[in-house]
């Protein structure tokens, strides 16, 4: 007689484990009603590369997957090492992305960068908000931790990104030069890139060999490669 009640029971855990489970997979890459008011836009729809390419290369995405809901290096099957690119570029705006890295991981996203044959790389002219796994952070070196402007900032607030394999939540923000770094929620840089300040600090370090390093305020996205791996989700922008 309690067969069938200990059947059904098990059949509604079961059921509500995999409603509860699709719908937190349905609100990755994904704006609600509010957002979309509010002007959002998803820069990744959650199954393709559409809106990207590799920089200098229109045409192709090679070495880049969209697999479970992530944009993500394709180590398997990673031909060429490059940076993917927006399609579209942009100046004042809001950006929002999740991230993870492998084990001892090492990437980043650019802001502004400009895009030329010239210019062989994204970081030659694109300042850098750093991902970094907590086992790569080198304690000693005040740049060299998650949520820094790549070699010219350090964090304004401390904090450390979650280990490998967890998702990291960042959040670029620029307005007229002024750009705000967020890592989990807390403040990480202010910098302004009209300022004399900034300036100096790029004349004072190896991108002083790079004479577009740092001067646009509007440019292209760009995402690291990363050669053992770094995956992306809710890419959703909002222009100020």
């Amino acid at each position: 007689m309690n067969l069938p009640r200990i059947q059904c029971l098990f059949l509604f855990c079961a059921t509500l484990i995999l409603t509860v489970s699709c719908t937190d997979t349905d609100r990755n890459n994904r704006l609600t009603k509010e957002e979309k008011e509010q002007g959002w836009v998803l820069l990744f729809d959650g199954v393709s590369s559409n809106g990207w390419h590799l920089y200098n290369k229109q045409r192709t995405t090679a070495g880049w997957v969209a697999r479970d809901g992530a944009l993500a290096v394709d180590t398997a099957n990673k031909t060429e090492v490059n940076d993917l690119v927006s399609d579209k570029a942009f100046k004042n705006f809001d950006l929002q992305f999740d991230w993870k890295v492998s084990k001892n991981g090492n990437s980043g996203v650019f802001i502004n960068v400009l895009e030329r044959p010239d210019i062989t790389t994204a970081w030659a002219s694109g300042p850098e908000y750093q991902l970094l796994e907590p086992s790569h952070i080198d304690n000693a070196n005040p740049f060299k931790k998650a949520g820094t402007l790549f070699a010219l900032d350090s964090q304004k607030n401390a904090t450390v990104a979650l280990p490998a394999g967890s998702w990291n939540h960042s959040r670029i923000r620029q307005v007229d030069g002024k750009v705000a770094f967020y890592l989990n929620g807390v403040l990480t840089v202010q910098e302004d890139l009209h300022s004399g300040s900034w300036q100096q600090k790029v004349a004072q370090s190896h991108f002083n060999k790079f004479p577009e390093f740092g001067k646009q305020v509007s440019g292209h996205i760009a995402l690291q490669d990363w050669a053992s791996g770094v995956a992306f989700r809710n890419i959703k922008i909002k222009e100020l």
